[in-house]
């Protein structure tokens, strides 16, 4: 069974407080009698689903294109955090014995319900649990929400974590319909040269051999 974890993106799509948000231009229309639909969006590259490069938050990171695609790939852990909102979520809003059941581990906060609907207090994470996982052999981290830091923070320390314990990130993921859980994700973000982040069509494969 296939679960998508990807927002559906548009004009409605929530972003950032000053970044880009999304738009559409469409050049040809089969309403005004062209013979196809042709059309080019302008957007901030972190929009709804998407993969943080490391040159988005390390001065001499690679670029997405640049980005390992086997951490996007392979066994994933979907956990869900006890946490409330604008919290960031650590150890002690995890089960006591938790431990990361795979290489790459989602969080669901539920505090960005809505993805076509801004909300400031989301959850974020705790740097503490970033080198938890990593010190677990976690490949990659994500959330449900925009960011793994909150969205007023200037020294952005769970992203700094990350950088040292060299993980990949995933954020704006939709995982309200999942249980918990181990599946197989595939998150592939897109080759684009230059760019510190990639929209992606993150889905989750549920029976699948792993």
């Amino acid at each position: 069974m296939i679960l998508d974890i990807s927002p559906r993106v548009s004009a409605r799509t929530g972003v950032f407080p000053g970044d880009v948000a999304f738009s559409q231009d469409v050049q040809l229309d089969f309403a005004k009698g062209h013979n196809l639909k042709l059309s080019s969006i302008r957007s901030t590259v972190h929009i709804g689903a998407h993969a943080d490069a490391p040159s988005h938050y390390e001065r001499t990171g690679c670029d997405i294109a640049d980005a390992d695609l086997s951490r996007y790939f392979g066994a994933c852990e979907v956990v869900r955090a006890e946490v409330s909102r604008g919290m960031r979520v650590g150890r002690a809003h995890l089960p006591l014995d938790w431990k990361p059941a795979a290489p790459r581990i989602l969080f669901f906060t539920g505090s960005f319900p809505d993805p076509d609907k801004w909300n400031a207090d989301f959850c974020s994470l705790e740097p503490a649990l970033v080198e938890y996982v990593a010190s677990h052999g976690a490949v990659l981290v994500g959330i449900d929400t925009p960011s793994v830091d909150p969205e007023d923070s200037k020294v952005l320390e769970s992203h700094s974590a990350i950088a040292r314990a060299d993980l990949a990130i995933l954020e704006g993921l939709v995982l309200s319909h999942v249980p918990e859980g181990v599946y197989f994700l595939c998150a592939a973000p897109l080759k684009l040269e230059g760019l510190d982040a990639s929209p992606v069509r993150a889905v989750l494969l549920r029976d699948c051999a792993i």
